[in-house]
């Protein structure tokens, strides 16, 4: 395995050795899913050539088509599935762990008529459910949405440079020391409505790779992940190398959040989490509509 920090340029083609180039986040969800596989401990897996970028990165790394091997937003996919292809395990799915709407006054959900939004991306899980959201629950519609570095927006929430602001990940815990209020939770928004998870991270391959090939590397995820949790351990160095000065209990409460059952293999309600978010995204006119067999692998 070699390792690099941002998007190097690295070209995902499939080396003489029969390397691949993968790229995924330094999260500990990522590293804890990838070690076994990443380090060589995955009988008769590929090897692989790591680069770490945060998923608004890895975006526009599949775009340009440039590594093999992906985790990326599943908002991101209809503009990805022409040429890679969904693998059913690896990626994060999960129940309770939505993205939240901040303001600096509490308020109702109607309050946000025709404000100004901070959101992280526009091809985020999180921005579709937030649009999604605000079609049922802000009549007229937000106001301007602008987007801003993730960690610019509770600052700017707070500071009244915007209105409200869409969040994720651990500023669920955090927004009170910004003396910050939850308008709403589009998790639980989401988990209300359908029933289902909700899709956050996925990860693509090239389609190019093959049948073969993709279903041996979709069971060598399935096996790292297996060993991660048979063995904490042993993902232990890797997880908090990487965790970019997080707090060992917190890189804990973060893996147990988003590595669950989804992980090991999406199943129906997971097929059905993404195929529901999409098809609603796309009724918004958020997205573009997925071909009828897009989500079909190998």
């Amino acid at each position: 395995m070699s390792e690099s920090g941002t998007d190097g340029g690295v070209q995902g083609t499939v080396d003489e050795a029969g390397r691949l180039s993968i790229a995924y986040s330094p999260c500990p969800n990522d590293t804890f899913v990838f070690d076994a596989v990443a380090h060589g401990r995955v009988p008769g897996a590929p090897a692989l050539d790591v680069t770490f970028a945060d998923i608004d990165l890895t975006n526009g790394m599949a775009e340009r088509g440039a590594y093999d091997v992906l985790k990326v937003s599943y908002a991101a996919l209809p503009w990805l599935l022409d040429e890679y292809a969904l693998l059913p395990c690896g990626g994060a799915l999960g129940r309770g762990c939505g993205p939240l709407v901040l303001t600096r006054e509490a308020s109702l959900p109607g309050a946000l008529a025709g404000r100004t939004v901070a959101v992280p991306s526009e091809r985020s899980t999180a921005y579709l459910l937030f649009r999604l959201w605000a079609a049922d629950q802000v009549p007229g519609g937000v106001g301007e949405i602008v987007v801003m570095p993730f960690h610019e927006i509770m600052p700017a929430v707070r500071d009244g440079k915007v209105d409200a602001g869409l969040v994720i990940h651990e500023a669920r815990f955090t927004y009170q020391n910004y003396g910050l209020h939850k308008l709403a939770d589009m998790g639980e928004h989401w988990e209300a409505t359908t029933g289902l998870p909700i899709p956050l991270g996925a990860i693509i391959a090239r389609r190019s790779l093959g049948a073969e090939r993709l279903t041996a590397l979709a069971q060598a995820l399935r096996t790292s992940v297996r060993m991660a949790w048979d063995d904490p351990a042993a993902s232990r160095p890797y997880v908090l190398a990487h965790a970019q000065e997080m707090d060992a209990d917190v890189a804990d409460q973060h893996i147990g959040l988003y590595v669950n059952e989804f992980t090991a293999d999406l199943g129906e309600d997971g097929y059905a989490a993404v195929r529901g978010l999409l098809t609603r995204a796309a009724a918004e006119g958020l997205v573009p509509p997925l071909a009828p067999d897009a989500l079909r692998f190998p």
